[in-house]
């Protein structure tokens, strides 16, 4: 297990547990929090132990947004994130914001993120970096910024569309209206209700993390660049994926343990 001041990461069996650590304050994003999200997800990376990240806010709350110091600070032209200590970024995210959502949509691993309570503003947008969203139908949902006199710019404006189309992507951003989680899942801006997205989450890991994991993280890559690249490279990179499956030790196992009628006993290194 690992801890820092407000973002924890315990792993069993596969599952990275990874918990916005801050109740007391609705887990609301200040540079202490944007510092510990970077660093958990950078923490995953290339871990092999890792198959699954389940992400959630400890209390009632996923995130509430920003922190009522960093909405004084703008007032004055400051931007608190500023001053997070990262380390180096070599992706497409580089505002700090930014990497606290994105790291997690960067893992090679499935990240399903459990929502209850409220997930507004920054808070949702790091929701909408993981793979697959739980939610409690009675939870709260909003692309708050506008109400703020701001713009949702921690990956928001380039992943909502993606999601919910950019007509409701617009209609969301414009008018910073709440939605519950029931709405939130007919929308698609949520995966599934549950009241128990928790629960639902560890469940669903689990399960994700006894499958092979060379092949889920190769179904992650391939369906993370459908719509991004053009059908050639998509089926080029289909057809170089199974290519590297077909015959390798863990797909070997998968097959053999599906005949013997027994659970898979799977490599996480190569």
């Amino acid at each position: 297990m690992s801890e820092h001041e407000r973002v924890r990461v315990e792993v069993v069996d596969g599952v990275a547990d990874v918990r916005l650590s801050r109740p007391e304050k609705r887990n609301a994003l200040d540079p202490a929090m944007f510092e510990g999200l970077v660093h958990a997800g950078e923490s995953l990376r290339g871990d092999p132990s890792v198959r699954v990240a389940v992400l959630s806010g400890e209390g009632p709350d996923f995130c509430a947004g920003l922190d009522f110091g960093s909405f004084r600070a703008m007032a004055g032209g400051e931007r608190l994130s500023a001053s997070a200590q990262l380390p180096p970024s070599a992706g497409p995210a580089r505002a700090t914001g930014q990497r606290a959502a994105w790291v997690w949509a960067e893992l090679e691993v499935p990240v399903i993120a459990a929502i209850r309570g409220n997930a507004l503003g920054g808070g949702l947008q790091i929701a909408l970096g993981a793979d697959i969203r739980i939610v409690a139908p009675d939870a709260r949902l909003s692309v708050m910024e506008v109400k703020w006199g701001l713009i949702p710019d921690m990956t928001g404006t380039q992943v909502l569309p993606e999601l919910v189309g950019r007509d409701v992507a617009k209609e969301l951003t414009l008018t910073a209206r709440v939605v519950s989680g029931t709405e939130a899942a007919a929308l698609g801006l949520c995966t599934r209700t549950d009241d128990d997205p928790l629960g639902a989450a560890l469940t669903l890991a689990r399960e994700i993390a006894g499958r092979s994991p060379h092949a889920v993280r190769a179904a992650k890559r391939l369906l993370d660049a459908a719509g991004r690249v053009d059908l050639t490279t998509g089926f080029a990179a289909e057809q170089t994926e199974i290519g590297a499956l077909i015959g390798s030790r863990n797909q070997v196992e998968a097959v053999t343990a599906g005949f013997e009628k027994r659970a898979p006993v799977f490599q996480d290194t190569p």
